[in-house]
């Protein structure tokens, strides 16, 4: 438990920013799961450059790392091309 004024802060500060942080992580992987699950092709397109962009926003912020909104862009670029 934190005992100084600071420690306490920080705590606090902490806490809303590990909320804020899961708020943007979900949503970005809800919109992964909805441009998946859309049929047709010029949906998927148009829901690919939307979630790229949110990925994007997520390493930026360093919510996620690099590599891996890298790699999360790349297989989805794959699946919405392969179809």
């Amino acid at each position: 438990m934190a005992n100084t004024k600071n420690a306490k802060k920080a705590a606090r500060q902490a806490a809303k920013r590990r909320l804020h942080n899961r708020y943007y992580a979900k949503t970005t992987r809800n919109a992964v799961r909805g441009l998946v699950g859309t049929e047709s092709v010029e949906e998927q397109k148009t829901k690919l450059a939307d979630v790229i962009g949110m990925i994007d926003k997520l390493a930026k912020r360093n919510i996620i790392h690099k590599n891996k909104a890298s790699n999360m862009k790349s297989k989805l670029m794959k699946k919405v091309l392969a179809a």
